[in-house]
């Protein structure tokens, strides 16, 4: 596996499925880590949901400790060679993985 997407997670219950299906529908090799931040909303309810559906989703609960703290806590669980950082209110386009491979193999 060549990338992990690292997404800390906190209190994005609004946003979080149009990200996470903006990753899932495209079948790329990938790993994408859900850092659940303390997030007291149904944020890890959904989390939970699209972990089930897709083998590639990880998920970190920790205490809420701001988004810096998020994502070194995913970067700790990251295998990838390359390391992608999104935040849970944004998604991919429908191009954004061919971009993104043309990056990787330069």
């Amino acid at each position: 596996m060549e990338l992990s997407i690292i997404i800390p997670v906190y209190n994005a219950e609004k946003y979080i499925r149009e990200c996470l299906d903006s990753v899932i529908n495209k079948k790329y090799d990938c790993e994408v880590i859900l850092v659940n931040d303390g997030s007291s909303d149904s944020s890890l309810t959904i989390c939970e949901e699209y972990s089930r559906k897709d083998n590639r989703i990880k998920i970190i609960n920790k205490n809420n400790g701001g988004v810096s703290s998020a994502r070194n806590a995913g970067l700790l669980h990251a295998t990838g060679r390359y390391v992608m950082f999104l935040d849970a209110d944004d998604y991919f386009t429908e191009d954004a993985f061919e971009y993104i491979d043309k990056y990787i193999v330069k």
